[in-house]
């Protein structure tokens, strides 16, 4: 069974940065797709940024430019570098695993934008 723990989320200014980070265990982490989606309150969960199995990425149109989706496949992570944070980026991010029909998610971590 696939495991997928979040971190490095937390508060930070407007205009800062945070790197997240997606630690999976108990699959063979190559070969499958990974995503950051995240949910604000009283919003439906989005997706932010997409990496497939081979490296090609793909971001919502009003993230590209600030955030980053990295896979390192020796140490089973995925990365969500983001710059320029702003207030409406406030959200829980969860990170998304999948190949077909098998789909795995983790608990989340909180991302807060404020001053």
């Amino acid at each position: 069974q696939v495991q997928l723990v979040e971190s490095g989320g937390g508060l930070v200014q407007p205009g800062g940065s945070l790197r997240l980070s997606c630690a999976s265990s108990g699959g063979i982490f190559s070969i499958y797709a990974m995503g950051w989606y995240r949910q604000a309150p009283g919003k439906q969960r989005e997706l932010v940024a997409h990496i497939t199995s081979s490296g090609i990425t793909n971001y919502a149109d009003s993230l590209k430019g600030r955030f980053t989706i990295s896979r390192d496949n020796a140490k089973n992570t995925v990365y969500l570098q983001m710059n320029g944070l702003k207030p409406e980026d406030t959200a829980v991010y969860y990170c998304n695993q999948h190949l077909g029909v098998l789909d795995y998610w983790g608990q989340g971590t909180q991302v807060t934008v404020s001053s």
